[in-house]
């Protein structure tokens, strides 16, 4: 894996397992991999990989079982499904709707070649 400058391992770590979660990689009710073998696997420091998980539990995507590691949270999947749909309606439709703007396009033009994209989907 290669680290980006832009942005601070541990939350690009904590991306990385967001995204197998949504993915179904990391199974609601499975353990994720320890904090020692993510931290050997990637060649980062543990406790860079303790916050990266430490954040993740205060979300409520992971769990903390004792001395049985990490688990993914039942709901953890739909949850995080809810939290980047309202992301994006309050993030990337707004920029996306200002780039169209800017560009001086017809947003039925947009919305037709959008609704394209999605049917050669």
């Amino acid at each position: 894996m290669e680290w980006s400058d832009k942005q601070p391992i541990y939350r690009q770590l904590r991306d990385l397992v967001v995204e197998r979660i949504m993915d179904g990689s990391f199974a609601e009710g499975e353990a994720v991999p320890s904090v020692r073998q993510v931290a050997t696997d990637y060649q980062i420091n543990h406790l860079t990989v303790g916050k990266a998980y430490q954040e993740l539990v205060d979300s409520g995507l992971l769990e903390k079982r004792r001395g049985l590691g990490m688990y993914v949270t039942v709901g953890a999947r739909e949850n995080l499904t809810a939290d980047e749909r309202s992301r994006f309606y309050a993030e990337e439709v707004p920029a996306f709707a200002e780039r169209v703007r800017a560009l001086g396009l017809d947003i039925q033009d947009v919305a037709a070649a959008l609704l394209q994209q999605g049917e050669e989907s």
